[in-house]
């Protein structure tokens, strides 16, 4: 998948999840073939006042070559404020987030609150991409809501003034994660940039590895962005690049699924001190054993386990 000069290894992207992209998670996506991942929504504001906490979200996992930075911001002010802190990360790409539909984020004017506003998108590419050889990339929405989808006039400010990529999540700000992906949009938007080189990414109802390939089939998108369906499925990549290659796949193991779970905290705890790694990879772990019997088990122990050894002894009940 080449987007403008920049050549990643698949199709297959992870996209940005608040809370759950961090480094480790991204570093599993990553070998279980990701092309490339992006980082948790990264606040132009912070960024440009120096929070501590708001850089950290844009630091690599050692031997991480490509990484798209996503930030967030109401107009182009912090983005003119915070474009040399953003380039000391040597972002692969910079992306906008016009997609998030969390009410603390859209009462500040950013988000899929930018969806009624296309000017000021306009304003925030045209400044990145004039003053930086970084690409730059938009992740938005169908629209604000159902009667004011204004997607494909979205997405003309945005390849005017210069993105490479566009990723649209087919639902609408109004409709946050329920109701059903409108995948024919994703289609039209397609088709809206067929003779161009701008690269349209689809994201929105992909769960399984099927689901990625119906995409692809269905819209004719360049690629796919894996939201919540790769939270404890890093497996997805991995299957969807064996369809693609007309190989059938194997679904992980219980016991493939336990490794994967202990690798994922071990790189949590790189990252972090061994009390935060054992909090946040408790919504990891729900999410890895869904389904599997005796989960309900594990789940009660994962809230009281902090340490490696807790997590392992909390697994045992899976074998």
């Amino acid at each position: 998948m080449n987007i403008d000069k920049i050549n990643f290894r698949s199709n297959l992207f992870l996209a940005p999840l608040a809370g759950y992209t961090d480094g480790a998670f991204r570093r599993i996506a990553t070998e279980h073939g990701a092309g490339c991942c992006v980082t948790e929504m990264v606040s132009a504001e912070g960024l440009a006042r120096g929070n501590d906490k708001t850089a950290d979200l844009l630091e690599r996992f050692e031997g991480e070559k490509e990484l798209i930075m996503q930030l967030f911001g109401p107009d182009v002010d912090p983005f003119t404020r915070c474009l040399d802190s953003i380039l000391k990360y040597n972002p692969t790409m910079i992306d906008i987030n016009c997609g998030c539909p969390v009410p603390k984020v859209v009462k500040t004017g950013a988000g899929s609150a930018m969806m009624r506003n296309p000017e000021k998108i306009g304003q925030i590419v045209s400044f990145l991409t004039k003053n930086s050889d970084v690409p730059v990339s938009v992740k938005f929405r169908l629209g604000w809501d159902l009667a004011s989808e204004n997607y494909l006039e979205f997405a003309h400010v945005c390849v005017d003034n210069g993105a490479k990529l566009l990723t649209l999540h087919a639902r609408t700000r109004s409709q946050g994660y329920s109701g059903k992906a409108d995948w024919s949009k994703l289609k039209r938007l397609k088709e809206e940039f067929s003779n161009t080189d701008v690269k349209i990414f689809g994201s929105g109802d992909v769960f399984t590895a099927e689901d990625a390939i119906r995409m692809l089939d269905e819209t004719h998108c360049d690629g796919v962005m894996f939201a919540r369906g790769a939270i404890g499925n890093p497996f997805i990549f991995s299957q969807t690049l064996s369809l693609l290659e007309g190989k059938e796949y194997s679904r992980p193991t219980t016991a493939e699924i336990v490794r994967t779970i202990l690798t994922h905290y071990d790189y949590m705890a790189e990252i972090f001190d061994e009390k935060t790694a054992g909090h946040e990879m408790r919504k990891h772990v729900c999410a890895y054993v869904k389904g599997i019997p005796g989960s309900s088990r594990v789940k009660a122990e994962i809230v009281k386990s902090v340490t490696r050894d807790e997590y392992l002894k909390a697994l045992e009940s899976l074998k």
